[in-house]
């Protein structure tokens, strides 16, 4: 575990013989979670650091009609909820769900504080990730503030093919989990893409993505 954990955020820059050496002085716990468990509900108090340290899960948002807004997906070594936990709203801003079998470190929050005040490297790895989450959050918000199917789209096809001459560009996502990433249903993202072809923007065979037309692209989101 500690190996693992030498690579998390919070614990760059210790080895994990210091970090079974730091852990021998608090309290903390692993939990096991199977595929589909929910680890934390929305509005729950953040009373722990949660860490991944195996496996995969997701934070996602359920309105009242059960749409899905998938937020991210979180994989070993990263934690969750740590830019909340110290807030006067220390509440989970998503569900937390396991995407795999994985198992969760839990860390209480008063530890947590033990450990920043008692280890320089631990405190300024916490700072760096608290802020590396605001401009996580702030990019998410940006991408979300486009209004249709089609410039969400566009502007995800666009980041993924970065380079001028990159023209196929492999998803790392299913059509599903797009749909998910994007607040909209499948076969809705499924008329968004076949009326992009029909545009002669881009041709889609599965995960694989041919931009026939970046100008196309950039007009959408402009």
């Amino acid at each position: 575990m500690f190996e693992i954990l030498s690579n998390s955020p919070f614990f760059i820059g210790l080895s994990a013989k210091e970090l079974e050496s730091i852990f021998g002085t608090i309290a903390y716990s692993v939990k096991s979670f199977s595929k589909g468990q929910t680890i934390a509900q929305r509005d729950d108090e953040v009373k722990n650091l949660l860490i991944v340290i195996e496996g995969i899960v997701k934070g996602e948002m359920v309105d009242f009609s059960g749409k899905i807004l998938k937020v991210e997906e979180i994989q070993a070594p990263q934690p969750l909820a740590h830019a909340v936990m110290f807030s006067q709203m220390n509440k989970f801003p998503v569900d937390v769900v396991a995407l795999t079998n994985c198992k969760i470190l839990f860390i209480p929050r008063t530890d947590v504080l033990r450990l920043m005040q008692s280890n320089e490297i631990i405190l300024k790895n916490f700072l760096r990730a608290v802020s590396n989450r605001a401009h996580f959050l702030t990019t998410k918000l940006w991408f979300l503030s486009f209004k249709t199917i089609k410039e969400k789209v566009a502007h995800y096809l666009l980041n993924l093919a970065k380079s001028e001459t990159r023209t196929t560009i492999i998803l790392p996502k299913s059509h599903q989990e797009l749909a998910e990433l994007f607040g909209v249903t499948r076969p809705s993202l499924a008329r968004v893409l076949s009326e992009m072809e029909d545009d002669e923007t881009i041709i889609v065979n599965r995960r694989e993505v041919q931009i026939i037309n970046k100008q196309k692209l950039l007009e959408m989101i402009k």
